[in-house]
């Protein structure tokens, strides 16, 4: 979603490489709950990890500007079962999105479609910044570090590299 305030060879690239953080993230979330299935939290996550796996897959591998977006039920559905170790990573991951889709949906704007840039008529300055602002804290360094921070049990518990 960083899209909304970069050029465009740099949208396509901050998208794309968030996008595949958030997915690959998704994916070590899961492998790391696999790993760790023992009581009926880290169970009912491990069930949800498996349920949602393809589905977000499909979503994410759709690419689109608004895939993150489009996948956020399931990373909220994630984050509710998540156990503690892994919650407040997806706190900052759903919060983040959250933020974002809010200022899109305040202001009316398709977020396939939105450009910084020549925005639609009818969006005030004010919802401009408040979109420009979610998409910075999604694309910020807090973010990526919660998204490492997933991929960094995952290799510590699953003993399993992955490439994103």
């Amino acid at each position: 979603m960083t899209h909304l305030i970069f050029r465009a060879s740099t949208r396509r690239r901050s998208a794309s490489n968030l996008g595949r953080a958030v997915a690959g993230a998704v994916l070590v979330a899961g492998l790391a709950g696999l790993a760790a299935c023992g009581g009926s939290s880290a169970d009912a996550y491990c069930g949800s990890v498996k349920d949602n796996q393809a589905k977000l897959s499909k979503i994410l591998g759709n690419g689109g500007e608004a895939a993150l977006i489009d996948a956020l039920p399931t990373f909220r559905t994630l984050q509710a079962k998540a156990p503690g170790d892994i919650r407040p990573d997806w706190d900052v991951v759903v919060k983040r999105l959250s933020a974002l889709q809010g200022a899109l949906s305040d202001a009316g704007i398709d977020p396939d479609t939105y450009d910084a840039k020549k925005p639609p008529a009818g969006v005030s300055a004010a919802q401009q910044q408040a979109v420009a602002a979610a998409a910075t804290a999604l694309g910020s360094a807090a973010t990526a570090t919660a998204l490492d921070a997933v991929q960094q049990q995952a290799r510590d518990v699953c003993h399993t590299p992955l490439s994103l």
